[in-house]
């Protein structure tokens, strides 16, 4: 029994051409395998299709609108297949990303490294900055972005949350003592992100046990860069909010120490944006897969 999509292809075909001589030549099969097909057909439907004479063939009525909803099963079938090409193919060309300056310096960077190494046809250009871009204005294919995304027309995809700790050195706990409660915090001098906006930059929240603890902060000294944040923290300064992540080392070394090590402190939803009509190239869809897989929560089920 015929393929009915390959019957279709051919009368389709044979409508084209006009004769089934034509549609056989065309595509290298027999005049009597392309009539087989049509027969085919017209039986499966119970009506007849083409007008043949020994001189001309025509489109029945029923075989008019037939041939037109063919086409366009045909071209759905086409334009499936060929996404799935497009999916196995090679990613390739240049990538632009933007980022914020700590977690894309200390997390993506070793990220897109990898990727890289393999996909060696690709070429990335990141841009950090802690700001807010407009990736469609700006020519951004994917930007990763901490905070809140309000009423967005971009595709956002969430990853974990982008966790922080409260930490000081040594010598200013030692000086100024250590806070027990989030409350304690009051009293103290906390350094703060100048790229921080919102409550996280006059309050911080902890919580512990489900409960939530927020406790109004100040300081005299505020930084737009991670690397001088860290630096006062380290001259014993004052007590800082810092990325768990970015903080692995000062804590191993006892440079800092964490502060309210009971208390969960304060997180930011992270997550990757590119615009809704951009075409999803194969080099944009491995990233973002590549990017889900590494920084996706697992507690809800983003990975």
């Amino acid at each position: 029994m015929p393929d009915r999509l390959t019957s279709m292809a051919v009368f389709v075909r044979a409508a084209d051409l006009g004769s089934f001589a034509a549609a056989a030549a065309a595509l290298g099969m027999s005049a009597q395998m392309v009539a087989k097909h049509v027969q085919f057909l017209e039986d499966r439907l119970g009506t007849r299709l083409l007008n043949r004479t020994t001189r001309r063939q025509s489109l029945t009525e029923f075989g008019r609108a037939y041939y037109q909803r063919c086409r366009l099963i045909l071209a759905e079938i086409e334009a499936a297949e060929a996404l799935a090409q497009q999916a196995r193919a090679a990613p390739r060309g240049r990538l632009r990303v933007n980022a914020p300056v700590t977690f894309g310096s200390h997390s993506l960077v070793p990220l897109i490294t990898r990727y890289l190494r393999d996909h060696p046809q690709v070429q990335v250009d990141l841009t950090l900055s802690d700001r807010l871009v407009d990736p469609v204005e700006e020519g951004f294919e994917a930007v990763l972005r901490l905070g809140p995304i309000g009423d967005s027309s971009l595709v956002a995809r969430p990853l974990a949350p982008y966790r922080l700790i409260a930490c000081a050195a040594p010598a200013y706990l030692a000086e100024h003592g250590v806070p027990q409660t989030p409350a304690d915090l009051a009293r103290h001098e906390c350094l703060g992100f100048a790229y921080w906006t919102g409550a996280l930059r006059c309050q911080w929240r902890f919580s512990r046990d489900g409960h939530s603890h927020d406790v109004g902060v100040s300081g005299r000294l505020q930084v737009n860069d991670w690397k001088g944040l860290l630096r006062a923290a380290l001259e014993g300064f004052g007590i800082t909010l810092g990325p768990e992540a970015v903080l692995t080392e000062e804590l191993a070394t006892g440079r800092l120490l964490r502060v309210l090590p009971d208390y969960t402190g304060p997180s930011r939803p992270m997550h990757i944006l590119y615009a809704a009509d951009r075409r999803m190239t194969p080099k944009l869809r491995s990233f973002i897969e590549r990017v889900v897989a590494e920084f996706g929560d697992p507690a809800s089920g983003v990975a």
